[in-house]
Formats: structure tokens, C-alpha cells, sequence
């Protein structure tokens, strides 16, 4: 699922369509594989929710490349990741080629698995959107 914003907005709102946590009135699978893009301090960020491997790399692989023919420097927001595999790790090392690829506030999983293959020596990963759009 694709929602492309030009204002910034929440990963919760984009992913559910709820305006905040305590609209939670229909039921969502969060584990679904979804993307947002919107700016932060001029910086386009890919702000992803879901499981990622090969069965639903594509919509982010689209995203990403998008953003990077676009600009220069592009964020991903990881924060939302519930599951990575190698499928992820090819995409970003892929996408850090063409473009300044700063990972935001990955979760844990995808964290450990950055620091389990050496990727995280690769990648410029941050704590937070802000930190990783305005360094």
C-alpha cells in the first residue's frame, strides 16, 4: 500500500488512518507491509510499517528508488519494521549505492540483524528522524 503525502504525518495515521493510538475502532494487520513518504527538514523520508522480505520488498524498492532519483540524501524510518530478511538488507546496501541512505530508528529485530551481518558499518544509522535528516 502506497500513501504519498506532501505534509508530514504520522506513521500511525498513515498506516491505520486513525489520527491517533486511541482510535483504534476497525482492526488493522499491522504486520502488512506498508510505506509512506513524507519530508522532514527538507530530506524526503520512506517511513515503513510490516514485514519485509521477498514477497513484499516491492512497494518499498519502488519507494526508495523514487526518492532517490529525486534527491540526494533519503531517510528511511524504520521504526515500524516487525520483520526483515536478506530481501531488506539487499535493498538498503542497494539503495545506499545510489543515494546518501540514512536508517532511522530501526526496531530491534532489524537492529540486530543490521549489527549480526556488518550492514550497520555500511549504513548510517540514527536514533531518530531528525538526527538522520539534518546530520
Amino acid at each position: 500500500m502506497y500513501v504519498w503525502e506532501g505534509s508530514e504525518v504520522s506513521l500511525h495515521k498513515a498506516v491505520t488512518g486513525c489520527t491517533d493510538a486511541a482510535d483504534v475502532s476497525r482492526p488493522q494487520d499491522l504486520d502488512q507491509a506498508s510505506v509512506v513518504l513524507y519530508e522532514r527538514c527538507g530530506v524526503p523520508v520512506v517511513g515503513v510499517c510490516g514485514e519485509y522480505d521477498l514477497h513484499s520488498i516491492t512497494p518499498l524498492s519502488q519507494a526508495l528508488g523514487t526518492a532517490a532519483r529525486e534527491h540526494t540524501k533519503v531517510v528511511l524510518e524504520a521504526s515500524g519494521i516487525t520483520f526483515a530478511d536478506s530481501a531488506l538488507l539487499n535493498l538498503l546496501i542497494l539503495t545506499q549505492r545510489s543515494v546518501d541512505l540514512r536508517v532511522a530508528a530501526p526496531a530491534r529485530q532489524l537492529r540486530r540483524l543490521l549489527e549480526i551481518t556488518g550492514v550497520d558499518a555500511v549504513l548510517k544509522v540514527r536514533s531518530t528522524v531528525e538526527e538522520a535528516a539534518t546530520c
